[in-house]
């Protein structure tokens, strides 16, 4: 699998307008050259010319408006993937500007009110970006607690009134997706999702509550009016729009932490291979060529990965929700795999790695902040738990799903309907992945490790108190990840045609992480004398092979010099 490089880019895949958009993207950003990517971030400066960049060719506007609203333009997972992957190349915070608009057009493109779709679609096509008002100081994103407050006019529409806090966009945007509550009604019945605008005299922007470049506001709404026509969703509805939107938009952190992790490689590599210490390359360190071949081979499983949850989005349905598993998955343990590709690359090229003139200073920075958006790890390994049991042990029949890039509009995901039922949920056997790669060394090995986990849950599952206990059950989620992780790699790999070298470098790292995770099971403190000794009975050592150690090597000693952003 190749990693981006903007020298020889081409998405041949897509039709002509996204081809012409994504080329048009790189080449603005390579004109633009490294010095300004740099200044701008050090100055913490507004991305103005890249929003008018974006503007002036439609970008949002024709990658953001589903067909519903616009016939001739679609919401297309696939293509939404490849520019996260380009925008995180070259710095989270244009890519920040995205992905706070998608969020902010998720609960407009589930409502049924036409007025505020149909201002939304002139909005994108004039070049405003979006914001989405869900997160407060007090409660975070607990959408149960909201004290932004709706009251009634006696005209049908309200007042709102209450504060926003961690809000992308709400700078600018000229629509802002808010969610609250009515002043008159308790409980779920009572919630209100609505559309404000940032520019409105009853809208006040308090302050940047980050150092960065990007904007994330804090904004108070006083006696806002909120007409009938704003109102997008009420009740039950509006708190499904909130969860359903989240899923919809935290899919994007996978391939924006892909994205960030290619640019820091590149930069890596030609640093570490063109310096010389005690009369060798540094390249020429066995520990050295450990450390970046385990970073590429771990990029390259978070491309797999990502890459196949794509198919699984845009096939979904009502019948097939099997993306509600991958998606928690992306955001979780892709972008903290994102943090291991940098930190292994960090200890390679060390005090080079705080230079301000580099990248990969603000990669190092940057790649922090994805696994703590759109829910915390540990929330998220919470969600994936739900699906352990049918995952595991209870099989469906499904027919194959094939790569999807084909341009169709992917209009399931703005009508996902309740945010519920997640354990009746069903999968395919993740043991055929696995069955078809058996003979590559490690992955027979981490099957092994795999089928340890059912016999450890089926003959000493977690207890009522254990159950209770979350630090002990996000063990078990960091195992069973695992596996979901390796099932999807492996059909990326198969569709793909994966060097089957780089292939089993990558399970040779995820036998060493469930070891590692089984070693942290073993020493909890509520785990049982049962349970301890399976998880020391499941520490394996991957299959070691110089000769394909040295296969691998030399794909990553090839990206020496092959990209440098222009200056």
């Amino acid at each position: 699998m190749q990693l981006f490089n903007p020298r020889s880019y081409d998405p041949a895949q897509f039709d002509d307008t996204t081809r012409r958009l994504l080329r048009a993207t790189v080449d603005w950003f390579e004109s633009r050259g490294k010095k300004a990517l740099i200044d701008t971030y050090i100055d913490r400066a507004w991305y103005a010319d890249f929003l008018e960049f974006a503007a002036k060719e439609g970008l949002f506007a024709e990658f953001l408006t589903p067909s519903s609203a616009d016939p001739a333009k679609r919401w297309d997972t696939a293509r939404i993937a490849e520019l996260n992957e380009i925008l995180g190349f070259y710095g989270l915070g244009y890519w920040y500007t995205w992905q706070v608009t998608i969020l902010g057009l998720g609960p407009v493109w589930q409502s049924e009110n036409e007025a505020v779709r149909a201002r939304a679609a002139q909005l994108l096509s004039e070049g405003h970006v979006m914001a989405f008002g869900l997160s407060e100081r007090s409660h975070g994103a607990d959408i149960y607690s909201t004290d932004m407050v709706l009251t009634p006019d006696g005209e049908g529409g309200f007042t709102a009134t209450g504060s926003k806090y961690y809000i992308g966009n709400g700078n600018v945007a000229g629509l802002v997706s808010v969610f609250g509550r009515r002043s008159d009604v308790e409980g779920p019945e009572g919630y209100v999702f609505f559309a404000a605008d940032s520019r409105h005299e009853a809208y006040h922007l308090v302050k940047n509550v980050v150092n960065a470049q990007m904007y994330v506001s804090e904004f108070r709404l006083e006696e806002y009016p909120v007409r009938a026509e704003d109102v997008l969703h009420t009740g039950k509805a509006a708190f499904d729009a909130a969860l359903n939107t989240v899923n919809v938009g935290k899919f994007n952190l996978c391939t924006a932490s892909i994205g960030i992790c290619e640019h820091a490689m590149y930069e890596a590599v030609t640093h570490a291979h063109n310096r010389v210490l005690y009369g060798k390359r540094v390249t020429e360190f066995a520990h050295v060529k450990r450390e970046l071949t385990d970073a590429y081979a771990r990029l390259v499983a978070m491309k797999l990965f990502s890459s196949r949850s794509v198919d699984y989005f845009r096939t979904a349905s009502p019948e097939d929700r099997r993306y509600l598993l991958f998606n928690p998955m992306t955001k979780m343990k892709v972008t903290t795999e994102g943090e291991k590709v940098i930190d292994l690359m960090w200890d390679v090229i060390a005090a080079k790695g705080f230079e301000a003139d580099t990248y990969f200073d603000k990669a190092a920075k940057d790649i922090r902040g994805l696994p703590k958006l759109e829910g915390t790890v540990h929330v998220n390994l919470a969600l994936i738990l739900k699906f352990m049991g049918n995952y595991l042990f209870n099989p469906a029949e499904f027919a194959p799903v094939p790569n999807r890039v084909d341009a169709a509009d992917d209009e399931f995901l703005f009508r996902q309907g309740p945010a519920r039922g997640l354990g009746a949920i069903r999968f395919h056997d993740w043991r055929t992945a696995y069955d078809t790669h058996a003979a590559v060394p490690n992955v027979a090995r981490f099957r092994e490790q795999a089928d340890g986990l059912c016999a450890l849950l089926l003959a000493h599952a977690p207890s009522a108190e254990q159950q209770q206990d979350l630090d002990f059950l996000l063990e078990i989620g960091q195992l069973f990840a695992l596996v979901v992780y390796g099932q999807l790699v492996l059909e990326q790999a198969e569709l793909t045609g994966l060097d089957g070298d780089v292939l089993d470098q990558i399970f040779d790292a995820l036998v060493r992480d469930f070891s590692a995770h089984a070693t942290e099971l073993h020493g909890k403190s509520s785990t049982t004398e049962e349970q301890a000794a399976w998880a020391l009975a499941h520490v394996r050592r991957p299959v070691a092979d110089a000769e394909r150690a040295a296969r691998v090597w030399a794909k990553v000693e090839a990206l020496s010099g092959a990209y440098e952003m222009q200056p």
